[in-house]
């Protein structure tokens, strides 16, 4: 291989650090060639990829039919080799692998409850999904949200400019759960939350590829809003944003019925999806091991239930 073809591979890899080994790692994509088709810059990904791009993610009938398609019977014979390419550990499920019916219902999967443990610090909130993790202190000292010198405007994410303003100042969290993760939400703090509110959008893709081309997808993508009222940390905003075939955001949890830090939200179907937490201006101060990590530029793999930060 060529210096050029290896400087060109390692500008295209995805690398994160894991939390619990803090070691750096390269991530295996899920649809990488896809991915690269749809958002590359080479010429090809120019004259079929953009207008294909545009027909999947704004036409929900593809997200729609692909999602059948994960919930057929036929489906479930990709479990045992999606286990196998991407190192996921059975051992955690709640359920026999042999009981999943569709590879949807392996994909929404239940976690054993000591698989994910749940940090006991009182005072402290934790990690509500497992996934790769970016994280903002004071969202307005940041020079830029993935990309240096892009950001999204929270009025336009949140379509609120009350909301926005209160928040400006805020702490930010970013998670973006691929398809090989554990898709179910959790609150990170006991709380009693709102409704979810429904904004529709687009279904692009939350993968690096695509951010790094355009950071506006978090704020042109389908996304819900949920204002979680905490003794301890005021008023949580809780996002979930959908992506290329996850159409479906799902919530289980009872509005206006106190939670406990831990107790599931809700779920992804198939496919990337991708959260944002809002804290209010010095209500919470982040772990010192996950702001090192996004300051250096890569993301943080995280797993629900780790310590978040702790009230200030």
């Amino acid at each position: 291989m060529t210096l050029q073809k290896s400087l060109q591979q390692a500008r295209n890899e995805i690398t994160f650090i894991d939390r619990k080994t803090h070691q750096k790692c390269v991530e295996k994509v899920y649809g990488e060639a896809a991915l690269k088709l749809l958002y590359g810059d080479d010429l090809i990904a120019k004259i079929i990829g953009i207008p294909l791009l545009h027909l999947l993610v704004k036409n929900p009938i593809f997200s729609r039919v692909y999602g059948f398609f994960q919930k057929c019977r036929w489906s479930r014979k990709k479990i045992k080799p999606f286990i196998k390419n991407f190192d996921i550990d059975p051992s955690e499920f709640l359920l026999p692998v042999d009981q999943f019916k569709s590879f949807n219902d392996f994909f929404i999967r239940k976690l054993k409850p000591q698989a994910r443990p749940i940090e006991q610090d009182k005072n402290a909130a934790i990690i509500p999904a497992d996934g790769r993790y970016l994280f903002y202190q004071n969202i307005a000292e940041t020079d830029g949200f993935i990309v240096k010198g892009q950001k999204f405007n929270l009025e336009t994410l949140l379509e609120d400019p009350s909301l926005a303003k209160k928040y400006a100042k805020g702490s930010m969290i970013i998670a973006r759960l691929c398809p090989t993760d554990y898709h179910r939400f959790h609150f990170p703090a006991d709380c009693v939350p709102s409704n979810a509110k429904m904004i529709n959008g687009w279904l692009y893709s939350v993968n690096p590829i695509a951010i790094k081309k355009d950071i506006h997808i978090f704020t042109q993508n389908k996304r819900s809003i949920t204002e979680l009222d905490s003794e301890l940390f005021g008023k949580i905003l809780f996002l979930e944003i959908g992506a290329t075939s996850v159409g479906s955001i799902h919530q289980t949890y009872t509005p206006f019925q106190s939670q406990m830090k831990g107790d599931e939200k809700g779920y992804f179907s198939f496919g990337a999806s991708c959260l944002i937490l809002l804290f209010e201006e010095g209500s919470l101060i982040l772990d010192e091991d996950l702001l090192l990590a996004t300051n250096k530029g890569y993301e943080m793999r995280c797993l629900m239930g780790q310590k978040l930060g702790s009230k200030n």
